[in-house]
């Protein structure tokens, strides 16, 4: 479980075609200080387990499920990410409850600058629509934003400074693609109340 808040803004250093999969390794001194095999951490989002670590890198390997589902598929060396390391149980929960389970994918469509912060456009699949609600939570290539306007078809966040500059939103254009997932409860909400009538009891 993560909270959408980017520790690190890191760097893809190589990918390996495997065939149905791929490998990556990726650096991050900060995620990886501790990290061991079989531990996890979010890239853009999606969370990866770690099969080797050494000089500030780390190793994943990314099956064809998670390149379909997500924009991973579309990194190359020299790629930078949004790292994160799993939340802590009894530590703060900066931003909202983020699996690392892509839901789909976005794409940046517009970028307004105001003087301190800036507004960004994303596309949102029909399929996802209902979950987003302004004001509500979305996490966009790993990072936990509050949703300003939700349209169907579409939706903007504010983003500080602060994000800009340490995060891969700070550098996505238009046109640019984007790993989306939308708040877990409101999906559990959803399959209990489908299952709540009197034909659900057996």
């Amino acid at each position: 479980m993560f909270t959408g808040i980017v520790e690190e803004l890191g760097e893809v250093t190589a990918v390996e075609d495997l065939g149905d999969a791929s490998r990556f390794r990726l650096r991050g001194p900060l995620v990886t200080e501790g990290a061991k095999h079989g531990d996890s951490i979010a890239v853009n989002g999606v969370c990866l387990t770690v099969v080797e670590t050494g000089e500030g890198e780390f190793t994943a390997d990314v099956m064809a499920e998670t390149l379909e589902r997500s924009c991973l598929g579309a990194l190359a060396p020299g790629s930078r990410v949004n790292l994160e390391r799993p939340m802590a149980l009894g530590g703060r929960l900066g931003g909202h409850l983020v699996q690392g389970h892509v839901d789909g994918t976005g794409t940046v469509l517009e970028r307004v600058p105001a003087e301190h912060w800036e507004i960004v456009k994303i596309s949102l699949p029909p399929a996802l629509a209902r979950y987003v609600v302004e004001k509500g939570s979305v996490t966009v290539d790993g990072i936990s934003l509050t949703v300003v306007e939700a349209a169907a078809a579409h939706f903007t966040v504010s983003l500080i400074p602060t994000t800009l500059a340490l995060t891969t939103l700070g550098i996505k254009q238009p046109g640019d693609p984007v790993n989306l997932e939308v708040d877990v409860i409101a999906k559990y909400v959803e399959r209990m109340l489908a299952g709540s009538g009197p034909e659900a009891v057996r």
